[in-house]
């Protein structure tokens, strides 16, 4: 099934969210990925926005990686998404 305009938007916007708290706290991606239980190679994907680089198709992270990123990046699992979702 083709990815609608939402989840790439979504993706997207989880990808520049994550980045933006990881640099805000001045921490590496490989240090992120490392204290979350995946690989460097996953996070940069999810900061991409993408689960596929070669396909580009959309980030879709299982809920226990977005409970680890959070846990990692001191904030809460709402609050990954919280600034970007559209009211």
């Amino acid at each position: 099934m083709p990815e609608s305009a939402v989840e790439k938007r979504l993706a997207a916007m989880l990808g520049q969210r994550l980045a933006t708290l990881r640099e805000a706290r001045g921490l590496t991606q490989e240090q992120v990925a490392h204290a979350a239980g995946i690989s460097r190679n996953h996070y940069q994907l999810l900061e991409s926005g993408w689960s596929v680089r070669k396909t580009k198709a959309p980030a879709n992270p299982r809920l226990r990686t977005l409970i680890a990123l959070s846990e990692v990046l001191g904030t809460t699992l709402p609050d990954l998404f919280v600034d970007e979702m559209p009211r």
